[in-house]
């Protein structure tokens, strides 16, 4: 990967739909109890290259532990398609689950394993 591009995304049935930019080049899994559960591959942006196209109120939100993140998943199908907190510095961020972008060949991903269990 190395170059940003502009990729769309949505949850199973089209309800949440959004736009972000990325260059995907640092994807990680994470063996924290949601992210395990959930399946993630996740990138993370910042909020000025995340775009929601259609969806906000047919979303979710759930948090737990400290709170800091809004996981967000479609009312209809489920699926977890990105969330938003902030960052360490403060700043808004995005969490893409890559598995719901468009066009994507999760084979030519390089993963980084994340060790969120223990954090």
């Amino acid at each position: 990967m190395g170059t940003a591009s502009k990729y769309t995304g949505s949850c199973h049935c089209g309800n949440v739909r959004f736009e972000v930019q990325s260059d995907l080049a640092d994807v990680i899994s994470c063996n924290c109890s949601i992210c395990a559960r959930a399946g993630y591959l996740l990138t993370f942006v910042p909020e000025s290259q995340f775009e929601l196209l259609a969806g906000k109120d047919a979303q979710s939100d759930y948090q737990f532990n400290k709170k800091h993140i809004h996981h967000l998943f479609c009312k209809t199908c489920g699926v977890r398609s990105f969330g938003h907190g902030k960052a360490p510095d403060g700043s808004e961020m995005y969490a893409i689950n890559v598995r719901a972008l468009d066009g994507v060949d999760l084979d030519d991903l390089r993963v980084k394993k994340v060790n969120g269990k223990d954090l």
